[in-house]
């Protein structure tokens, strides 16, 4: 059993952009921008918030941080999106979710330029991924493919099942493990909450990828031997032996999932590190199609 290690990797790919960056600079070229958009003072967005703008401190990157309170207005921030859009020393935002319940989430990530949505979320972009084209992906599917590509995972003809049917992962995962090349080139199974004979299907995979957010629903006698296990789902489960008073959980029993896995991401330090890393590779290039 191989652990898919995502701090590794994720740590790799920001050494990888900091090159890339340091090159930038000694040439005298403008070096990528990020900006983040935070309404309210969310405790989970507040700490990956925090945590993007030390990653890109640590690559060279320019970062932003534009914090509003909770009770802006849907107007007041589309007009914060409109001024980003027309920022021409932004390469790249984010608008981090959730958002204040006053506030349409569609309809602000659709007001994102789509040539600066380093989320990879706005429709063009999702169009574009689905049909093979140059577009930015959303970055934990994105992740998940650079981790299945660096560990050198055997996809071709291989049965993969997705657990979860969500926009941000379920979705993509989908059309990202059926396409045309490596990795990729899978017959791809998507269930979701209304599946039925859920264990049946997921018993024939040859790959599972699990994005439910319900905590170890994926048991042993679930998969099949050697099986390659994806584990999206990061969930707090109270836990009062534990300092902080809650452990981070994943879909994903692990302690015996991992006896029949040949590959498996942990939970927290598998999918998790990768997002954020593929977001800045996402904003480096937008960098490089703004130069274009």
């Amino acid at each position: 059993m191989t652990i898919l290690d995502g701090r590794k990797a994720s740590n790799d790919i920001k050494d990888e952009i900091k090159v890339a960056v340091d090159g930038m600079k000694a040439n005298g070229e403008k070096v990528p921008h990020l900006a983040a958009v935070l309404v309210g003072d969310d405790g989970a967005s507040l700490t990956y918030v925090g945590s993007k703008v030390r990653a890109c401190e640590r690559i060279g990157f320019e970062s932003t941080l534009v914090h509003l309170p909770d009770t802006t207005s849907e107007e007041e921030l589309l007009l914060k999106i409109d001024e980003l859009n027309n920022d021409n020393d932004i390469d790249g935002f984010i608008v981090q979710l959730p958002l204040p319940k006053q506030i349409d989430s569609q309809k602000v990530l659709m007001a994102v330029d789509p040539k600066k949505d380093v989320d990879g979320f706005h429709p063009e972009n999702f169009g574009k991924m689905a049909l093979g084209m140059e577009s930015f992906i959303a970055a934990t599917p994105f992740g998940i493919m650079e981790l299945l590509e660096r560990h050198k995972v055997e996809t071709s003809g291989k049965h993969a099942v997705v657990i979860g049917r969500s926009n941000i992962v379920g979705r993509p995962m989908s059309i990202l493990l059926s396409r045309k090349g490596y990795p990729g080139d899978c017959t791809v199974t998507l269930t979701h909450s209304r599946t039925r004979n859920m264990a049946e299907i997921t018993r024939e995979a040859d790959i599972i990828v699990s994005a439910l957010g319900v905590p170890n629903f994926l048991k042993a006698d679930m998969v099949k031997d050697g099986v390659v296990i994806i584990d999206v789902g990061i969930t707090r489960v109270p836990d009062e032996s534990h300092p902080k008073g809650y452990v981070i959980t994943g879909d994903v029993d692990f302690e015996q999932v991992s006896k029949k896995a040949s590959y498996i991401t942990p939970v927290p330090g598998g999918v998790g590190p990768m997002t954020i890393a593929m977001l800045l590779k996402n904003t480096l290039l937008a960098r490089k199609y703004r130069n274009h």
